[in-house]
């Protein structure tokens, strides 16, 4: 008997240590539970951010902390607890230069935008770099090769890749699933007293799509005891399917950054209906942040309002529905009350009182049937058209969609079809959807290698190269816009290194060179120093760049650079360059020779008046 109860108590200390760090979640409004103070802060100044998690982004949420560096690089970064170096991944956009550290307690921290790591890593990475004769590069360690301890300096900070300035990105993931997890539950050292503000509140009518529609907008008042509509309390409408959306930030304490909230809850007649969390995000699922927001009004240049209702293409995980997917049905035409709780990932809670009531008299007339094909949304949808074609997966839209096409024939030279107007990119999509396009010009076959496809819409663009099938050109985009086929054969351009047959660049510290391509994409650059492989740089994926180090010893030295383009058009440059130990002109140093002897003669006078006196 005594040896049964040491068992159930021992099974019940090791199910209580599994959950005292595991995530636990009691109901969608429960804060997931991790270890607190396990982490350090990354860097040893005053900890604060200019960023948090679930902070909206174009495209994306924001996944982790950006931890603020004064405006300044090269402040020594440390690894938040012990553990090993799991992963580096140097890349021209993104998180540019960053660290992966994997924990013991299961949890894996990013370090990202930075600039060298610490040295030991710094010339592994490098001797590897030049192995696989790659700049942009992504390694995975044992956890034997790069241990480190809590507060270990691991590299210094910058503001590499996709960063806008200088700061530290700073994640906490889940190792077995990679999903980030939002570092403020982990016990962070930041403080937060400051409730959420609300800004504005959205009504929209569900009886149809949330992309066809006038959005109503609702400006708030704050009382001291919550938020209320600043001109009246009750909301009248003619639909009987409305849901909401809100526009709000948060502030830490002592700070006017504008951060994300974390979460938001909708109450109907007291009733909870819907809620988001912004807790844990994979990668995979950060691009449903388009179904999160009111996607088509920010595209035309309105600020982030957040629905709270869960669109029929929504499968981010960060809904939580407990008595539908946020849309209220108004059964009579009662006055209904509405709440909308904002909480930060403190539990900091601002609340927006306000009522809706059904009235039959403003009921809308009934909306002008089009003809045109709808794209809904969990279905696969196909678009034909003579000489034009699209492929919209399943999973593509998040509503439904009426159709827009237009044809227009095109007079440009290089062109090889008529432009292809599908809808625009106000309206989302998940994943790539396939476009195809028959030539309206014989092909020859030499050419046919050297076809792209570019989708544009007002100033943007982007191209693909056309993949061949049958008689048909193909390519997949993210967004709607005007589609058009192209032949390139224009190779990309590169600038000089300099004048004369043997350039001179003994005062210089660095090379740079910017191609430049009449469809801007550089697939492909390649330098080489008397026949070996050089490393530049391509940060932000603008210019390349090497700075002079041991491998270029002082002497004469052949530089060859080849420049591809997305269909194979290259350009190939050579320059002969002088590297010596950089000395002074002679004029600079008659300049230096005068200034000196100017200087002994003023202390020759000085001298001989001390003397006399």
């Amino acid at each position: 008997m005594k040896r049964k109860n040491l068992y159930i108590t021992a099974v019940r200390i090791f199910f209580f240590a599994i959950l005292s760090y595991s995530p636990v979640i009691s109901s969608a409004q429960a804060v997931r539970k991790y270890p607190q103070n396990y982490f350090r802060w990354p860097l040893d100044i005053k900890p604060e951010i200019v960023a948090n998690m679930g902070e909206l982004r174009n495209n994306h949420w924001h996944m982790g902390l950006d931890v603020r560096t004064n405006q300044r690089e090269n402040l020594p970064v440390y690894a938040a607890a012990a553990g090993y170096i799991s992963k580096i991944r140097i890349e021209k956009f993104g998180f540019g230069r960053c660290i992966f550290i994997t924990h013991p307690n299961g949890f894996t921290t990013l370090y990202g935008h930075l600039n060298n790591f610490f040295p030991a890593l710094e010339e592994y990475v490098t001797r590897m770099q030049y192995s696989q004769e790659t700049w942009a590069i992504e390694l995975d360690f044992p956890k034997e090769k790069f241990p480190v301890t809590k507060g270990q300096f691991i590299a210094w900070s910058g503001s590499t890749g996709g960063s806008q300035g200088p700061h530290v990105h700073f994640e906490i993931r889940d190792t077995r699933t990679g999903v980030c997890l939002n570092p403020m539950l982990f016990g962070v050292p930041l403080k937060d007293n400051v409730r959420p503000s609300i800004l504005k509140l959205a009504m929209y009518d569900r009886s149809g799509s949330i992309y066809e529609q006038v959005t109503q907008f609702f400006p708030l008042k704050n009382t001291g005891n919550g938020y209320i509509l600043s001109k009246t309390p009750v909301i009248k409408t003619g639909s009987k399917r409305i849901s909401f959306a809100i526009q709000a930030f948060d502030r830490l304490s002592g700070t006017n950054n504008e951060n994300g909230i974390y979460s938001a809850q909708l109450f109907f007649d007291e009733k909870p209906v819907i809620d988001f969390t912004l807790d844990s995000i994979g990668y995979d699922r950060t691009r449903y942040l388009n179904a999160h927001i009111d996607y088509k009004y920010h595209a035309n240049g309105g600020p982030f309002f957040q629905h709270l209702s869960q669109l029929p293409g929504e499968h981010s995980g960060v809904y939580h529905p407990m008595a539908g997917n946020g849309i209220i049905d108004l059964p009579d035409m009662d006055v209904h009350s509405v709440r909308i709780e904002v909480k930060d990932a403190y539990q900091n809670t601002s609340q927006l009182k306000f009522s809706v009531q059904y009235d039959n008299s403003l009921k809308k007339q009934e909306k002008f049937f089009s003809a045109a094909q709808k794209f809904l949304p969990g279905y696969v949808n196909v678009l034909e058209k003579p000489g034009f074609e699209m492929y919209l997966p399943e999973t593509c839209l998040y509503d439904t969609l009426t159709s827009f096409y237009n044809r227009s024939n095109s007079t440009l030279v290089n062109s090889v079809s008529a432009l292809h107007q599908v809808n625009d990119p106000s309206v989302p999509v998940q994943g790539e959807l396939t476009v195809r396009i028959k030539p309206d010009k014989i092909i020859s076959d030499p050419l046919r290698e050297k076809i792209v496809i570019q989708r544009t819409y007002r100033s943007n663009h982007d191209v693909r190269k056309a993949e061949w099938n049958g008689e048909w050109m193909t390519a997949k985009f993210g967004d709607f816009g005007n589609f058009q086929a192209f032949t390139d054969t224009e190779p990309p351009v590169l600038n000089e290194l300099g004048s004369g047959d043997t350039i001179d660049l003994s005062g210089s510290k660095r090379i740079v060179f910017q191609p430049g391509d009449n469809f801007d994409v550089i697939k492909n650059f390649r330098a080489e120093l008397d026949g070996k492989w050089l490393r530049f740089t391509n940060d932000k994926g603008r210019l390349y760049i090497y700075i002079f180090d041991e491998r270029c010893r002082y002497g004469l030295h052949e530089l060859k650079v080849t420049v591809e383009d997305l269909v194979g058009n290259t350009t190939v440059k050579t320059w002969w360059f002088k590297k010596y130990a950089y000395k002074a002109s002679s004029k600079k140093k008659a300049a230096n020779k005068k200034s000196s002897k100017g200087k002994k003669k003023n202390t020759t006078k000085k001298k001989t008046t001390a003397k006399k006196k």
